[in-house]
């Protein structure tokens, strides 16, 4: 399959798998009125090219790359019952397949249903071996409404939460992002948790250095990797890096004192 990046001049720059359709049919463009930019058969190649062009042209820039657009998913085939969600997979290969599927919705008696980080963590901590079937697993849907009843689906990007609230907060984060871009890559599989922990020190490294040369961009590379590492450190121990953050935060919110010598000093 061959994915296209196009240019409209004074327009946007977007990625299509069908110019026809797309381009013509949808928008309006005639041939002469738009620029072929760039053409790849590798979509996490074009998605990324797209975001930078974006940006060199002074573009709105995408939330999402396009390979994480629900339509170039293949979604995962579930089972829905009036008592049941039953997952196609054993409980030990849940986690990483709701990775590649957030942003999913399904009907239940119960209301409609998204995967998000936060969903994540109620379903691994909730889902069930199947008794007919030990490589299926599920959940109770009378359970997810009563999560909903009793807790925030909203504390950030992530819950499972009904759609048509607060929509908004049902896209992808960019925490949401690096969750999954490491999980293509079995970070979460295969990574090892010091291993990790050196790499961020290896990052802060990088940041010291850039300040020290008064290098801007390399400090604002270096707080990115910095921040990718942690979210994975923080996936590895199995607690998402908002609940991290929100540790943290609720620890030094009320917190006085006073700045000494460029840093502040509790009292």
């Amino acid at each position: 399959m061959t994915y296209y990046l196009y240019h409209i001049p004074g327009k946007k720059i977007g990625v299509t798998r069908n110019l026809e359709e797309r381009v013509h049919k949808q928008q309006g463009y005639k041939e002469g009125e738009y620029v072929i930019l760039a053409e790849s058969k590798d979509i996490t190649e074009i998605s990324t090219l797209e975001i930078q062009m974006q940006k060199a042209f002074g573009y709105k820039v995408d939330r999402q790359l396009y390979k994480n657009l629900k339509c170039n998913k293949k979604e995962m085939k579930i089972n829905v019952t009036e008592q049941t969600t039953t997952f196609p997979m054993p409980l030990n290969k849940l986690k990483g397949r709701l990775m590649d599927n957030i942003g999913m919705t399904w009907e239940t008696t119960d209301g409609d249903v998204t995967i998000t980080s936060e969903s994540i963590k109620w379903i691994i901590a909730n889902a069930k071996t199947s008794m007919y079937n030990d490589e299926r697993c599920y959940v109770y849907n009378k359970a997810f409404a009563r999560w909903f009843d009793n807790n925030s689906p909203y504390p950030r990007t992530g819950a499972l939460a009904p759609t048509g609230i607060r929509s908004m907060d049902l896209k992808q984060s960019q925490f949401d992002l690096i969750r999954a871009w490491a999980n293509e890559r079995g970070l979460y599989a295969k990574g090892d948790l010091k291993t990790q922990t050196l790499k961020l020190i290896e990052e802060a490294g990088e940041i010291c250095r850039a300040v020290l040369k008064n290098d801007h961009d390399q400090v604002i590379d270096g707080i990115g990797d910095c921040v990718v590492v942690l979210t994975n450190l923080a996936e590895l121990i199995n607690v998402p890096i908002e609940d991290c953050i929100d540790v943290a935060y609720d620890e030094i919110k009320n917190r006085k004192g006073k700045m000494v010598n460029g840093t502040f000093k509790k009292d």
